[in-house]
């Protein structure tokens, strides 16, 4: 059963603590109880926010007029058998499903411990789990997709709950097919690691220095997320009460993905990555500080600034307002646009407000 809450804010709720009351906010501890929280809502014409570990959001200074399901789920699940059921031996693998509520990094820190191969280049990464098939939630080199084996939701259209293999999530770049819609409510995710002591290649070239290792080669889990922590905390990326370069939604922007016109078109020392389709990915931190954004630039009042470890995260500094942190987000916009004629789009989900 879901718990009424009264007097919350969304700052109290979002790790860039910003956002107004709710006209109206529920605490769903369970599967069962999101089901029912949404459903009756959507009975009643009621608008319908689910939030899980508010880490991904940008909520307006009004609040949001409608009810937010805060989802506080928890439960780990493991299958050992896990991977194909006509050859298990063979495969070594196991299959994890997790309650949207649970703490994503504890899920990580876990399948380091347990020697669940595939997410370690995820660790420090804030927010639940059932965030994470959102957005294909990836960093250094690793995307959820690789290891989601399929996601539970509630279709809130046909007022079923359905179990999606992983092939039917419409996995890409920073999305799926739950992101920018609100049909699906997601309630559990199930994950495929491989098991063993040893990280997944390492594909992403700054962690491969910091490990010492060649891209490609692979070192010991509990190494790659040690790294990656440090890694992540030298650009205010791990949340610290005390550190307002981690007050904020992490990167604000993704990475700005071109034909290969408009790749050729970017100065030569600009960064470029290989694609899907043939196109040409590039960095939206190098893009933003080229065009004279540096790392600590303040927006309005200082209230907001960009971070002093990481031009890609927009930092509430203290007393700031979601109006300032939207300001400084058009600013930096912008100027990327005027200056290399390629538009960012924003990575955090925008509740009552937009740029």
């Amino acid at each position: 059963m879901s718990h009424l809450r009264q007097n919350v804010r969304l700052s109290d709720l979002t790790t860039l603590r910003l956002g107004g009351a709710p006209a109206r906010l529920v605490e769903a501890p369970t599967s069962t109880a999101l089901v029912e929280a949404v459903r009756e809502c959507d009975e009643r014409g009621e608008r319908v926010l689910v939030l899980c570990g508010g880490s991904n959001v940008v909520v307006a200074d009004e609040g949001f007029e409608g009810t937010v399901v805060l989802v506080t789920s928890r439960g780990v699940e493991v299958d050992s058998a896990g991977c194909a059921p006509d050859d298990l031996a063979a495969c070594g693998g196991v299959v994890v499903t997790v309650a949207a509520g649970e703490p994503w990094d504890d899920l990580v820190a876990r399948a380091v411990d347990e020697g669940w191969s595939g997410v370690e280049a995820l660790s420090g990464i804030p927010g639940a789990v059932g965030a994470t098939p959102m957005q294909n939630v990836g960093a250094y080199g690793q995307e959820v997709a690789e290891t989601i084996w399929s996601v539970r939701a509630y279709d809130r259209v046909d007022k079923v709950v359905r179990t999606f293999a992983n092939a039917e999530c419409g996995f890409a770049y920073r999305t799926s097919r739950f992101r920018g819609n609100d049909r699906y409510v997601v309630l559990e995710v199930s994950y495929q690691f491989r098991q063993g002591i040893l990280a997944a290649p390492v594909r992403y070239a700054e962690l491969a220095r910091t490990l010492g290792i060649g891209i490609g080669e692979r070192a010991p889990a509990a190494d790659v997320r040690t790294a990656v922590i440090a890694l992540r905390r030298g650009k205010g990326m791990v949340l610290d009460e005390t550190d307002h370069d981690t007050w904020s939604a992490g990167s604000f922007f993704t990475n700005p993905v071109l034909d290969g016109r408009r790749a050729e078109a970017l100065p030569e020392q600009a960064p470029r990555w290989p694609a899907v389709g043939g196109r040409i990915k590039t960095s939206a931190a190098w893009l933003i500080e080229q065009a004279g954004f540096s790392r600590g630039y303040e927006g309005p009042g200082g209230r907001v600034a960009l971070s002093g470890k990481h031009t890609l995260a927009l930092t509430n500094r203290g007393g700031a307002s979601t109006a300032d942190l939207l300001e400084l987000a058009r600013e930096v916009r912008d100027g990327v646009r005027a200056t290399f004629h390629v538009e960012l789009d924003t990575e955090p989900v925008l509740i009552g407000c937009s740029l």
